[in-house]
């Protein structure tokens, strides 16, 4: 059991560990799907959703869970929510999930959920598991809504979809294509690393 305050579980998520600036977890979809604030938002919101009731239900479970078939176990429930989000999405957010593709269902796949899953929520009470994978979660979205922003901008000139430069400005296409995604992600992670050291 793990003896710090229980706000630090759920801070830690947002800058100390942050998932996609610290941890370097959950890539894949980080490069993929930031070409705009909303496709950050969206897949951000879907993976919280998807680790904070993976995390508590394999907590609840977490002694009744052979240690053999624990991997087995965690997938199967970690793919329930998976589909859960992914049938949402389809139902409510139709365009949101069309950009989306197959990255929300490759959330089963995330190494962010199998990574708080193994090292935090089968050792870790409820309520902790709880914090633990919220804070992360939200680092996660806050992480891919800024990039997301920032490509948006230099890429289109808009945010959430809205006009926000001016109209001399030049959109760089560079910013919304792959070539971008890289771009933004290593800038963020040497401005991360900079302030860490700073403040060190």
């Amino acid at each position: 059991m793990d003896k710090k305050p229980a706000i630090y579980h759920f801070l830690k998520g947002f800058w100390d560990e942050n998932p996609v600036l610290v941890q370097i977890l959950g890539t894949c979809p980080t490069l993929a799907v930031t070409a705009t604030a909303v496709n950050g938002i969206g897949m951000g919101l879907a993976t919280t959703f998807v680790l904070v009731f993976s995390c508590v239900v394999i907590s609840v479970l977490r002694k009744l869970i052979p240690n053999e078939v624990r991997i087995g176990v965690f997938t199967v429930i970690i793919a329930t929510f998976v589909t859960l989000a992914d049938l949402f999405l389809k139902a409510y957010f139709p365009d949101l999930s069309k950009a989306l593709g197959p990255f929300v269902p490759l959330i089963v796949v995330n190494c962010i959920i199998l990574g708080r899953i193994e090292a935090f929520a089968s050792k870790n009470n409820v309520w902790l598991s709880f914090l633990d994978a919220l804070g992360n979660g939200f680092g996660f979205t806050l992480t891919l809504i800024v990039m997301g922003s920032i490509r948006e901008l230099l890429g289109k000139g808009t945010w959430f979809g809205i006009p926000v430069l001016l109209s001399f400005y030049k959109p760089m296409l560079v910013m919304i294509l792959p070539t971008g995604a890289f771009f933004t992600y290593g800038t963020l992670m040497g401005i991360s690393n900079a302030l860490k050291k700073i403040k060190s």
